[in-house]
């Protein structure tokens, strides 16, 4: 009884602070512990909408008084004497909220999937399901298999894609566009008998270039489902032709630059954060010399002098096998990158004294 008590003080003084604030939709945080009885015309009434007062009979106060409706307990509180005249009441008003994912629409439909402007029934077609038990009736699934989907080789492409991407690590943007790529070369009906994986994961490709997040051949290689480097090459040229044929202009691929590529290898050889910076600006620098190099041989070889005036030194073959560069062309483009090594390492990472014990190419 005294923790009653104690507990109906409490909310009596939050409720006259309330009344004082006059705060539009305030919530009770303490509640009686003891239930008062509750008529079932006072269970089945409605609770009022957010930020609204009504008035209800309190059986502590004796009278009709004004109500508080807390939405995130669902409890309706008396503002008078702060006594929950009833608790967990569900909430049956219409949820206004709007899951589009624009914010200019304003539509609060919130059911079915998300649709795919890209398929012709904007992905909300229906697909039954095969049978889980021994004696199912799979004769729907199967007339629905022999009807005519011309979406569901896109369906299978673009699982694939998706599939790619996320071994990859890639964003939602870079699979839509590399999704977009397959249907404006799926449209021109000129991919038939060629090999699918390798179109699907040149136009993966394409999508990383365009996006300003380039991966190499041998990383899109690496989840092509088998495709080889020279089969995504080709069907990479093939895809280009194809499109700027269509547009009747030449296809906007990015530029690659070295420092696109050198945190990815420099995360995978595990580098310091120092070592990195300097990396980073050795690259930039490298970028004003006429060094007729690969952007992705131009950072294996930065990586390779920066290891080797560290601490920390990394063999050839590890950086070969982190940047996907062959070891005789680090040592080329290392052989390139000597005579410039004092204008593209910072002075902050390396002495003059360390850069002359460098090991002459």
């Amino acid at each position: 009884m005294a923790q009653d008590k104690c507990n109906r003080i409490k909310c009596r003084l939050y409720c006259r602070d309330i009344r004082s604030l006059s705060l539009p939709s305030p919530i009770i945080i303490f509640r009686s512990t003891s239930t008062s009885s509750i008529t079932a015309q006072q269970q089945q009434q409605q609770p009022p909408p957010p930020g609204a007062m009504a008035e209800n009979f309190c059986p502590d106060c004796k009278k009709s008084t004004e109500v508080v409706f807390d939405h995130s307990a669902g409890d309706t509180v008396c503002l008078e004497c702060g006594l929950v005249l009833e608790a967990h009441s569900v909430d049956e008003t219409s949820e206004w909220r709007t899951f589009a994912n624009e914010s200019g629409d304003n539509d609060p439909n919130r059911v079915g999937g998300p649709s795919n402007p890209l398929l012709t029934d904007g992905g909300l077609s229906t697909v039954i399901s095969k049978p889980t038990g021994a004696h199912g009736d799979s004769s729907l699934g199967r007339w629905q298999n022999r009807g005519n989907s011309t979406d569901r080789s896109l369906i299978i492409a673009f699982r694939t894609i998706a599939t790619m991407a996320d071994r990859l690590g890639l964003v939602a943007t870079i699979k839509d566009r590399a999704n977009e790529i397959y249907k404006k070369v799926e449209d021109l009906k000129s991919i038939r008998g060629r090999n699918q994986d390798a179109i699907l994961a040149a136009c993966l490709y394409i999508a990383c270039r365009q996006e300003d997040k380039p991966r190499t051949v041998k990383e899109i290689c690496s989840v092509a489902n088998g495709a080889t480097k020279k089969e995504i090459g080709r069907a990479k040229e093939y895809i280009v032709k194809q499109l700027e044929g269509e547009m009747g202009q030449s296809m906007d691929m990015g530029t690659i630059h070295a420092a696109d590529f050198l945190r990815r290898f420099c995360s995978h050889l595990g580098m310091t954060n120092q070592a990195v910076k300097a990396a980073q600006e050795a690259v930039q620098k490298s970028e004003e010399l006429d060094i007729r190099r690969s952007p992705i041989s131009i950072a294996a070889a930065v990586i390779y002098i920066i290891t080797q005036l560290s601490d920390d030194k990394k063999p050839l073959k590890d950086i070969s096998l982190a940047t996907g560069v062959a070891e005789g062309t680090i040592r080329n483009s290392y052989k390139d990158l000597y005579p410039y090594v004092s204008k593209i390492i910072p002075a902050s990472y390396a002495k003059e004294e360390d850069l002359r014990n460098l090991c002459s190419p």
